[in-house]
């Protein structure tokens, strides 16, 4: 178990040439392009999330969101929080206000500890900037906003560090049959970009602690 210290976490943001793509992609699915198709031309949106890490009895913890289910690609999916990028605020901006405005946490509680690779997402057409903050206060007052959030999943970062945690399955997605890798996190399957985020995330403290 990893200990409530952001010594370790500082650490490893700060690792000097670490593979942040090779780890994301120890959790992608089968078949997933590693860069943006050429055909799509113009440019992707941009858009932030925030890996937002808390204490919780001397323990490390990050905040993860359901999306409700909608007529849309990441509907009931489990997600970090966050959103697309709005000119002229900053990526980081972006994570801290959609991480405000989804869950309730305001931005001056959070201290910004770095950030991950960034991440492309074909289905969305998405470039998607990774944060890691801190709240310093203990475990947050959550306030998910309804339309956003369907529910609020409490992640002890021990679980993400237990390999027992990841587990793989045969999906139809998208009108092919592929392997997808997952982290099994209560009655979740967190999968897709998060998964790959998180796996970036786990693979850098795996390195330092």
């Amino acid at each position: 178990m990893i200990p409530c210290t952001l010594d370790h976490v500082r650490a490893a943001l700060a690792l000097p040439g670490f593979d942040g793509e090779g780890a994301q992609l120890l959790m992608a699915p089968a078949l997933r392009p590693r860069q943006r198709p050429a055909a799509l031309g113009t440019t992707p949106r941009l858009g932030g999330v925030l890996l937002l890490l808390y204490c919780v009895d001397d323990e490390l913890h990050l905040v993860l969101t359901l999306r409700p289910t909608y007529d849309g690609i990441h509907s009931g999916q489990v997600s970090c929080p966050g959103g697309r990028h709005e000119p002229p605020e900053t990526l980081a901006m972006t994570a801290l206000r959609e991480t405000e405005e989804e869950i309730g946490v305001p931005p001056a509680a959070v201290e910004l500890l770095g950030e991950l690779t960034t991440l492309y997402v074909l289905p969305s057409d998405y470039e998607v900037h990774p944060f890691v903050g801190f709240h310093a206060g203990g475990r947050p007052v959550f306030a998910p906003h309804t339309r956003e959030v369907a529910a609020i999943i409490e992640t002890p970062l021990s679980l993400l560090l237990d390999p027992t945690t990841r587990a793989e399955e045969e999906w139809e997605l998208r009108g092919l049959r592929m392997a997808v890798p997952f982290f099994v996190v209560g009655e979740y399957k967190v999968w897709g970009a998060t998964a790959m985020i998180l796996s970036e995330f786990v693979e850098r403290l795996r390195a330092v602690v």
